[in-house]
C-alpha cells in the first residue's frame, strides 16, 4: 500500500469514528427512554477510544523500519 492509501486509510478511521461519537451523541440527546441513552454513551465511549488506538497502531504498524 502506497504512503497516499495509508494516508487515507487514517483519515478515513478518524472520520468513521467520529461519526460513530455524534451518532451516539443524537442517540443520547434524543432518545426518551434510558434503555437507547445507555446505548448511545456506550457507542461514544468505545468511538472515542477506537479513535485513539486504532490511528496510533496503523502509523505504528506502517512505520518504516530503520
Amino acid at each position: 500500500m502506497t504512503a497516499r492509501g495509508r494516508y487515507f486509510v487514517l483519515a478515513l478511521s478518524r472520520i468513521v469514528t467520529a461519526a460513530g461519537a455524534v451518532f451516539g451523541l443524537v442517540l443520547v440527546a434524543k432518545s426518551p427512554t434510558i434503555g437507547p441513552k445507555v446505548l448511545g454513551l456506550a457507542i461514544v465511549v468505545m468511538a472515542l477510544v477506537v479513535m485513539a488506538i486504532v490511528p496510533r497502531h496503523l502509523a505504528q504498524r506502517w512505520r518504516t523500519p530503520r
